[in-house]
Protein backbone atom coordinates (compact mmCIF):
# COMPACT_ATOMS: atom_id res chain seq x y z
CA UNK A 1 0.00 0.00 0.00
CA UNK A 2 2.71 2.44 0.97
CA UNK A 3 4.29 1.72 -3.12
CA UNK A 4 1.42 2.41 -4.70
CA UNK A 5 1.09 5.81 -2.57
CA UNK A 6 4.58 6.53 -3.53
CA UNK A 7 3.65 6.03 -6.75
CA UNK A 8 0.61 8.01 -6.86
CA UNK A 9 3.19 10.79 -5.27
CA UNK A 10 5.41 10.44 -8.00
CA UNK A 11 3.07 10.68 -11.42
CA UNK A 12 1.21 13.94 -9.62
CA UNK A 13 5.02 15.58 -9.23
CA UNK A 14 5.66 14.40 -12.90
CA UNK A 15 2.14 16.09 -14.06
CA UNK A 16 2.56 18.87 -12.16
CA UNK A 17 6.20 19.18 -13.48
CA UNK A 18 5.09 18.69 -17.17
CA UNK A 19 2.10 21.13 -16.83
CA UNK A 20 4.70 23.66 -15.06
CA UNK A 21 7.28 23.62 -17.90
CA UNK A 22 5.10 23.65 -20.72
CA UNK A 23 3.23 26.47 -18.96
CA UNK A 24 6.38 28.18 -18.55
CA UNK A 25 7.79 27.77 -22.27
CA UNK A 26 4.42 29.20 -23.52
CA UNK A 27 4.92 32.06 -21.36
CA UNK A 28 8.39 33.56 -22.36
CA UNK A 29 7.52 32.43 -25.96
CA UNK A 30 4.55 34.67 -26.02
CA UNK A 31 5.89 37.43 -23.86
CA UNK A 32 8.84 37.18 -26.96
CA UNK A 33 6.23 37.73 -29.90
CA UNK A 34 4.47 39.87 -27.75
CA UNK A 35 7.83 42.15 -26.89
CA UNK A 36 8.65 41.79 -30.91
CA UNK A 37 5.16 42.80 -32.10
CA UNK A 38 5.31 45.54 -29.73
CA UNK A 39 8.55 47.17 -30.85
CA UNK A 40 6.41 48.70 -33.69
CA UNK A 41 5.48 51.36 -31.61
CA UNK A 42 9.04 52.57 -32.41
CA UNK A 43 8.06 53.84 -36.12
CA UNK A 44 4.84 55.33 -35.11
CA UNK A 45 5.57 58.38 -33.21
CA UNK A 46 1.74 60.05 -33.54
CA UNK A 47 1.45 56.89 -30.66
CA UNK A 48 3.40 57.58 -28.17
CA UNK A 49 1.44 59.97 -26.51
CA UNK A 50 -1.29 57.38 -25.70
CA UNK A 51 0.74 54.34 -25.32
CA UNK A 52 3.01 54.89 -23.74
CA UNK A 53 2.05 55.34 -20.17
CA UNK A 54 5.35 53.33 -18.48
CA UNK A 55 7.58 56.09 -20.23
CA UNK A 56 5.84 58.88 -19.05
CA UNK A 57 6.01 58.05 -15.73
CA UNK A 58 9.74 57.55 -15.98
CA UNK A 59 10.95 60.19 -18.22
CA UNK A 60 8.05 62.74 -18.48
CA UNK A 61 7.43 63.62 -22.31
CA UNK A 62 8.57 60.88 -24.82
CA UNK A 63 10.86 62.72 -27.13
CA UNK A 64 12.84 59.83 -28.96
CA UNK A 65 12.84 56.18 -29.23
CA UNK A 66 15.31 56.04 -26.61
CA UNK A 67 12.89 57.38 -24.40
CA UNK A 68 10.54 54.33 -24.56
CA UNK A 69 10.22 52.16 -21.80
CA UNK A 70 10.60 48.12 -22.85
CA UNK A 71 7.18 47.46 -20.87
CA UNK A 72 5.56 49.77 -23.29
CA UNK A 73 5.79 47.69 -26.07
CA UNK A 74 4.04 45.27 -24.02
CA UNK A 75 0.98 48.22 -23.63
CA UNK A 76 1.46 48.72 -27.64
CA UNK A 77 0.94 44.91 -28.43
CA UNK A 78 -2.00 44.51 -26.12
CA UNK A 79 -3.64 47.56 -27.35
CA UNK A 80 -3.24 46.58 -31.22
CA UNK A 81 -2.53 42.90 -31.62
CA UNK A 82 -3.74 41.49 -28.13
CA UNK A 83 -2.98 37.81 -29.39
CA UNK A 84 -0.04 36.94 -27.71
CA UNK A 85 -0.38 39.68 -24.59
CA UNK A 86 -3.77 37.01 -24.34
CA UNK A 87 -1.77 33.96 -24.40
CA UNK A 88 0.57 35.80 -21.70
CA UNK A 89 -2.54 36.62 -19.81
CA UNK A 90 -3.59 32.97 -19.83
CA UNK A 91 -0.81 31.38 -19.04
CA UNK A 92 0.24 33.53 -16.15
CA UNK A 93 -3.40 33.13 -15.18
CA UNK A 94 -2.96 29.21 -15.32
CA UNK A 95 0.23 29.52 -13.74
CA UNK A 96 -0.91 31.24 -10.86
CA UNK A 97 -3.80 28.58 -10.59
CA UNK A 98 -1.50 25.38 -10.92
CA UNK A 99 1.03 26.82 -8.59
CA UNK A 100 -1.78 27.78 -5.78
CA UNK A 101 -3.40 23.93 -6.37
CA UNK A 102 -0.34 22.58 -6.18
CA UNK A 103 0.68 24.02 -2.47
CA UNK A 104 -3.01 24.45 -1.17
CA UNK A 105 -4.91 21.23 -2.73
CA UNK A 106 -4.80 19.26 0.70
CA UNK A 107 -6.43 22.31 2.39
CA UNK A 108 -9.27 22.90 0.10
CA UNK A 109 -10.23 26.12 2.19
CA UNK A 110 -7.45 27.72 1.57
CA UNK A 111 -7.20 26.99 -2.78
CA UNK A 112 -10.88 28.11 -2.46
CA UNK A 113 -9.92 31.50 -1.10
CA UNK A 114 -6.93 31.57 -3.09
CA UNK A 115 -9.26 31.49 -5.80
CA UNK A 116 -11.81 34.13 -4.26
CA UNK A 117 -8.86 36.55 -3.73
CA UNK A 118 -7.58 35.90 -7.72
CA UNK A 119 -11.17 36.54 -8.98
CA UNK A 120 -11.28 39.87 -6.63
CA UNK A 121 -8.13 41.02 -8.60
CA UNK A 122 -9.44 39.92 -11.92
CA UNK A 123 -13.04 41.71 -11.52
CA UNK A 124 -10.75 44.85 -10.51
CA UNK A 125 -8.68 44.68 -13.47
CA UNK A 126 -11.47 43.99 -16.01
CA UNK A 127 -13.22 47.36 -14.29
CA UNK A 128 -10.59 49.24 -15.26
CA UNK A 129 -11.10 48.38 -19.00
CA UNK A 130 -15.28 48.06 -18.64
CA UNK A 131 -14.88 51.52 -21.68
CA UNK A 132 -11.89 50.68 -23.47
CA UNK A 133 -12.43 51.80 -26.62
CA UNK A 134 -9.24 49.99 -28.68
CA UNK A 135 -10.51 46.03 -29.59
CA UNK A 136 -7.15 45.37 -27.53
CA UNK A 137 -8.57 46.57 -24.20
CA UNK A 138 -12.32 45.16 -24.92
CA UNK A 139 -10.47 41.93 -25.06
CA UNK A 140 -8.41 42.20 -21.97
CA UNK A 141 -12.05 43.04 -20.35
CA UNK A 142 -13.58 40.14 -21.40
CA UNK A 143 -10.48 37.85 -20.41
CA UNK A 144 -10.75 39.19 -17.16
CA UNK A 145 -14.48 38.85 -16.21
CA UNK A 146 -14.62 35.23 -17.67
CA UNK A 147 -11.46 34.37 -15.35
CA UNK A 148 -12.92 36.15 -12.87
CA UNK A 149 -16.04 34.26 -12.80
CA UNK A 150 -14.64 30.85 -13.40
CA UNK A 151 -12.76 31.44 -10.60
CA UNK A 152 -15.57 32.22 -8.92
CA UNK A 153 -17.30 29.30 -9.74
CA UNK A 154 -14.47 27.34 -9.22
CA UNK A 155 -13.98 28.24 -5.89
CA UNK A 156 -17.47 28.08 -4.63
CA UNK A 157 -17.94 24.22 -5.91
CA UNK A 158 -14.38 23.23 -4.42
CA UNK A 159 -15.41 25.10 -0.98
CA UNK A 160 -18.69 23.35 -0.85
CA UNK A 161 -17.26 19.92 -1.70
CA UNK A 162 -14.94 20.26 0.51
CA UNK A 163 -17.59 21.34 3.43
CA UNK A 164 -19.42 18.21 1.89
CA UNK A 165 -16.62 15.61 2.12
CA UNK A 166 -16.15 16.38 6.15
CA UNK A 167 -19.50 16.69 6.93
CA UNK A 168 -19.69 12.94 5.50
CA UNK A 169 -16.76 11.80 7.41
CA UNK A 170 -18.14 12.92 10.48
CA UNK A 171 -21.41 10.78 10.05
Amino acid sequence: MTDFNFIEGGIVIFSFIIQFGLTIILLLFSTAVAWYEGSAILDHPWEWKYSTSFSHMLHGEVHSNSDISQLDYFVYAAKFQPTFPVIMVISSLYLLVLIGYYFLNQHYKRFAYFLSILAGVLFLLSYFFIHSPITGGQVFFYIWIVSGILCTVTAVIIYFQGFNRNTKKEV
